[in-house]
């Protein structure tokens, strides 16, 4: 059949499935073309070469995918960590260094100390006892130094040490007040209010002078402070003296004889005794006074008054 004598409708049909045929035929090659490689792009030495698309053919693009592989570990940055271990090296190391700094710097080393409260016993000698001068201050125990101090000075009835940073150190005194001297043999001491006995320092004009004969009883009295002396003379001996203090004679030492107690040699040419008790001094004056009187007027002059009991007084004449 030729195309004259197809009908105007057929050449149309035939004329489209000769065109939907061609398009067919290029979907078909477009699927079946095998797919391109995708690979990372490197950096070239060279310039480039530029490709030119093919006519009639679909652009095309080539991208650059992140590709992970199993051997490659993320960058990380260890971060210090400062644990249990750290902490204590940090600790001893700063106390090492106040040791050293403590041990060898001189504004921690103990200076002369500071004395108050003193009036016989002199800085020089308390330092001179407490010899802390140029030591480390923390070292220093103010218990121990005050120990020391009381067992040196017996005239002490309390210290007290108070050590201060960075090299301070302060003690106050409270010493026992003198107020007899006591003379025995070719010595003497001077002794407090207490009965305690400790070394002279100078002269002191108002102590009560006595000179004795014969020693005095050992007193057993037990103190409770562990760091005072015993008593040289009781204290009720010192009250006895301090009553008879007043009525000695001008320029007149008071007597100590173990038998007769005290006394004195009174200048109109006898020695009179009144014992050792405190209690009845005066009553024992006025006695004495009125038995002197007696015998004034009698003409007798004794060589010894005996006043030790006020009820039944006696003399003794010379031989």
């Amino acid at each position: 059949m030729s195309d004259k004598e197809l009908t105007r409708a057929e050449q149309v049909r035939v004329r489209r499935e000769s065109n939907n045929a061609r398009l067919m035929e290029r979907v078909i090659k477009d699927v079946t073309r095998p797919v391109p490689m995708v690979t990372t792009r490197t950096k070239q030495s060279g310039a480039a070469s530029k490709r030119k698309p093919a006519r009639n053919t679909r652009r095309r693009f080539q991208i650059a995918l992140p590709i992970v592989r199993d051997d490659m570990r993320p960058l990380s940055v260890p971060r210090p960590r400062f644990g249990m271990r750290a902490l204590s090296f940090m600790i001893v190391a700063l106390l090492v260094t106040a040791l050293y700094l403590a041990y060898n710097l001189p504004q921690f080393r103990a200076t002369q100390a500071q004395v108050t409260g003193n009036r016989l016993i002199s800085p020089l000698e308390v330092n001179s006892v407490m010899n802390v001068a140029g030591q480390p201050i923390f070292l220093l125990k103010p218990d121990d130094l005050e120990t020391r101090l009381r067992l040196n000075f017996p005239e002490l009835v309390a210290v007290e040490v108070t050590i201060s940073l960075p090299n301070l150190i302060s003690v106050a005194l409270t010493e026992r007040k003198p107020v007899v001297r006591w003379q025995q043999g070719e010595g003497y001491t001077w002794i407090g209010d207490d009965g305690v006995a400790f070394r002279p320092r100078g002269d002191i004009a108002e102590l009560i002078s006595v000179v004795a004969v014969s020693a005095p009883p050992v007193e057993e009295t037990v103190s409770t402070d562990p760091f005072s002396p015993a008593p040289f003379i009781s204290p009720g001996l010192i009250r006895t003296l301090q009553g008879l203090a007043g009525h000695v004679p001008p320029g007149m030492s008071i007597l100590y004889d173990a038998n007769f107690g005290f006394g004195w040699d009174d200048p109109r040419g006898w020695r009179v005794y009144f014992g050792t008790s405190s209690s009845d001094v005066e009553l024992k004056m006025r006695v004495y006074e009125s038995m002197v009187n007696s015998l004034t007027q009698r003409g007798i002059r004794p060589a010894l008054i005996n006043v030790t009991y006020p009820t039944a007084p006696y003399y003794r004449m010379g031989q």
